[in-house]
């Protein structure tokens, strides 16, 4: 599977400094835990709040044999405990 990022995606990674390596083992990460079914998901990533200062949130779709990122960000609020 090709992972493509869109315009909106790279200027939010570019702004918060994210790493694209990040977004992108998190995709697969999750593609290998659930399979990949055609459609738009979210991902919540808790385990890179100490890198980014807060969990980093992706969503991305996937179509076919490609996965289109549409947004990657830094989510302002913490884990709910």
């Amino acid at each position: 599977m090709k992972i493509n990022f869109s315009r909106h995606a790279r200027r939010r990674i570019k702004l918060y400094s994210i790493d694209e390596g990040d977004v992108r083992n998190i995709i697969e990460t999750m593609l290998l835990d659930i399979g990949a079914d055609v459609g738009k998901y979210e991902k919540i990533n808790y385990s890179l709040s100490e890198k980014y200062g807060y969990p980093l949130k992706v969503v991305f779709l996937v179509e076919g044999k490609d996965i289109i990122v549409i947004t990657a960000y830094p989510l302002k609020r913490e884990k709910n405990r």
